[in-house]
């Protein structure tokens, strides 16, 4: 069992790129590890991170709080959803992801994102 631990995403232990369209800031923190993602307008998953993780869809699955902007879900089955600033979401495995609206989407991470676009 750790003691108490506080990390900062004003030093992330890394920054993770998505090919000219954002970034993710890692912390680890209490065994675990989250993310703060920054998605600018025109982020897409299928466009910006599959090069990075290949196969057709996210395969990992993200328990999300957005801050602000939004951001479309498309999952396998083919239904849609939306997040919006303030929902957590939970978002399964095998999912494609864009940023809707002209506005940055920057989300809070707290699924599994110790290997997500990570080159």
């Amino acid at each position: 069992m750790h003691g108490f631990e506080a990390e900062s995403f004003d030093k992330p232990d890394e920054t993770r790129a998505f090919d000219g369209k954002g970034w993710a800031d890692v912390i680890n923190v209490g065994c675990r590890v989250v993310a703060r993602g920054h998605f600018e307008p025109g982020w897409r998953w299928s466009t910006n991170v599959r090069s990075i993780e290949g196969g057709e869809l996210c395969e990992f699955s993200h328990l999300m709080y957005c801050v602000s902007g939004r951001m479309r879900i498309h999952l396998r089955d083919g239904s849609e959803r939306d997040i919006t600033p303030g929902q957590v979401a939970h978002i399964p495995a095998g999912h494609d992801a864009e940023v809707i609206g002209e506005e940055t989407c920057v989300m809070l991470d707290f699924g599994e994102t110790a290997d997500v676009a990570r080159r």
